[in-house]
């Protein structure tokens, strides 16, 4: 067992520091500082792999009451490179329960901090933008500050990054359909969450999870009926092979449906750029408006990146595949949610329809994707 309050400092490059207490394992962890508003869903934020590189702060003050079991683990591990939190839950009080927070964050090696103040944190960045920082517990503790700092101004940018290497199976997997099956969907696993894939496989569809590194002659000789780019991880302007392979398919004339990065991505395919946010959405509370129903859903976001294009108009692609329009657009910031493609069988969104602990205004997304798939064939099996 390791001590409950060995002293730990969070670094952000601007130069703030804030003193708690080492939670989890000890030890030193770069990363860019993000938080996450949900007010529950921990160990699915923790094992989700879009948040690798990423050092995530829960603004919900008390974490860890209802502990880690194997049932709600989004992947194989967790996936943040640090974690902090006001309240680290005492004792674990839950009857799904297998083992505590702690332990599962010591077993993946995952530095934290707890017992600082995640509001003031939490303003800061939200007034100065995410930015680059630094855990130190352990025995880099005693390290002056100047050396501390320099250390957190010396780790890698965001920006710029690829890491779907890091996340994505090295090896190509299929999970059969589990109902009636209708067809076949290649998943490119960029970070691909397992709701993710359950629920493709709940459509009908054999769900054949592809490595990131596959190509698109490989993609179109599986004979499978659609594609579908999964979130992830980095910025989507260093995945340019990602965006080729999506080129080359969407020309095929073959469906695709794609979440998060997957979004990105099709944005960048259909010639539009991407930014970076300030400080992104991350959460399960995030409201975007569906432009074609009026209505809003309360959707659960982790992005950083986003999609440069006109909210009220419908373009060409820029990259020659016909008219485009944005489909969704968030209430907070006005920030591209959606795209819709109406000349090809093409559409996605920002958000995460496959969100556990939920929301589930989204589920439909699946639907959608499955009758367009039978729609592009005559609505005929295979």
């Amino acid at each position: 067992m390791t001590p409950a309050f060995d002293p730990a400092v969070l670094v952000l490059e601007d130069g703030s520091r804030f003193d708690g207490f080492a939670f989890g394992a000890r030890g030193t962890v770069f990363g860019e500082l993000v938080f996450a508003t949900g007010m529950t869903g921990y160990q699915e934020t923790l094992t989700d792999p879009s948040y690798a590189g990423q050092i995530v702060m829960m603004t919900a003050p008390h974490i860890g009451n209802t502990g880690m079991n194997d049932a709600d683990m989004e992947s194989r591990r967790i996936w943040v490179s640090g974690f902090i939190v006001r309240d680290p839950s005492r004792i674990v009080s839950n009857f799904r329960s297998e083992r505590s927070l702690t332990d599962d964050l010591v077993a993946d090696n995952i530095v934290g901090i707890s017992s600082l103040d995640t509001r003031a944190v939490t303003r800061h960045i939200r007034d100065k933008g995410a930015m680059r920082s630094g855990i130190f517990s352990g025995v880099d503790f005693d390290l002056d500050d100047k050396k501390q700092l320099e250390r957190v101004r010396s780790a890698p940018d965001m920006a710029g990054q690829n890491l779907s290497d890091r996340v994505s199976t090295e090896e190509a997997y299929v999970v059969p359909a589990s109902v009636e099956r209708v067809g076949s969907v290649a998943i490119l696993d960029l970070g691909v969450k397992k709701s993710t894939v359950a629920y493709i496989a709940e459509r009908g569809f054999d769900a054949h999870v592809l490595p990131q590194s596959v190509t698109s002659d490989e993609v179109l000789a599986l004979g499978v009926d659609a594609l579908f780019f999964s979130n992830g991880p980095g910025d989507p302007a260093a995945s340019g092979a990602h965006v080729e392979l999506l080129r080359n398919v969407l020309r095929s004339g073959m469906p695709f449906f794609g979440i998060c990065f997957g979004n990105q991505l099709l944005g960048r395919a259909l010639g539009f750029g991407t930014y970076k946010l300030p400080f992104g959405h991350r959460g399960i509370n995030q409201p975007v408006l569906d432009k074609r129903s009026g209505r809003v859903e309360i959707t659960s976001q982790n992005h950083g990146f986003a999609v440069d294009a006109p909210l009220d108009e419908v373009v060409e692609s820029p990259e020659g595949f016909g008219r485009v329009e944005v489909s969704h657009y968030s209430l907070n910031d006005q920030v591209v949610e959606g795209l819709r493609c109406l000349d090809i069988p093409a559409f996605s969104v920002q958000y995460h329809p496959e969100a556990a602990a939920g929301p589930h205004d989204s589920m439909y997304l699946f639907d959608q994707f499955r009758d367009m798939v039978l729609a592009s064939r005559g609505g005929v099996s295979k």
